[in-house]
């Protein structure tokens, strides 16, 4: 078995998985140089965000009530070890929650604030050349088309995150490899699900997403875990959600072999 080109694959890997890192970084320099256009994008953030920030802060309170529920096993053993598996049982539903607070708050959120997010993606599109192969696409098919893509991609996740809630229950695999799986696949729904605006504005759908950004998944994983992360610091999804959105212009136009530097 000839392994020679191993490690140059794989560091090959990760400087694409930094480069789509580096794309939320340069949507936030976008966002910053284009404050009026950018701040718009906020306001739907600013009101889903309330939202699911409720919900997710109801989660926490219950949390520990929901640890004891799905538990009822070790209600007579000793405090010590009933302890340790509810945590283990809280950190599960809060890992579950989290994935699917920050897939579901984005796939809202681009819903509610679509004409500020497909001109945010526009204005970045035309800084670098606009797209040419761009087609008209009527404003309410184009949000029928987004909000059945969009529940399809959330209902994904909830199927993934299922057999990860329960692997979550495995002392250290649960605490360790479990969470980074999470964030992994969060970021490639999210990565999916944000590059939406680029590709219907050329007359492409879910599935040429997907298509488009598996030939390069190192990169688009490094964007979409990038925002991922970002999106689980408080605040971070409402203030960076036009900064994603510029990112995942950027990365809709590398990953279709167009340019992302000015001429």
């Amino acid at each position: 078995m000839n392994v020679s080109g191993i490690p140059g694959t794989a560091t090959s890997a990760a400087r694409r998985f930094a480069g789509g890192a580096a794309l939320l970084l340069r949507g936030i320099g976008l966002y910053v140089r284009n404050p009026g256009l950018m701040l718009l994008g906020v306001v739907p953030a600013l009101i889903s965000g309330g939202i699911f920030l409720a919900a997710y802060a109801t989660l926490v309170f219950f949390v520990g009530d929901l640890a004891a529920a799905v538990t009822p096993f070790a209600d007579d053993w000793p405090a010590t070890t009933r302890g340790a598996v509810r945590v283990i049982a809280a950190l599960a539903f809060l890992g579950l929650g989290g994935l699917l607070t920050v897939l579901t708050f984005t796939a809202v959120t681009l819903v509610v604030g679509d004409p500020f997010y497909e001109k945010i993606s526009e204005r970045v599109e035309q800084r670098y050349g606009g797209a040419p192969d761009a087609v008209e696409v009527p404003f309410w098919p184009s949000l029928r088309r987004s909000v059945v893509d969009s529940v399809r991609l959330v209902a994904l996740a909830v199927l993934v995150g299922i057999p990860l809630f329960a692997a979550g229950f495995i002392p250290i695999v649960g605490q360790t490899v479990v969470p980074v799986i999470g964030a992994a696949v969060g970021g490639w729904l999210l990565a999916v699900e944000l590059v939406g605006a680029p590709f219907y504005r050329r007359g492409k759908g879910l599935r040429d997403r997907r298509a488009v950004l598996k030939a390069d998944r190192p990169t688009a994983l490094g964007f979409g875990v990038a925002v991922f992360v970002c999106f689980l610091i408080p605040l971070g999804a409402v203030l960076l959600m036009p900064a994603a959105v510029a990112g995942a212009a950027l990365l809709a136009r590398r990953s279709l072999g167009q340019p992302i530097t000015a001429a």
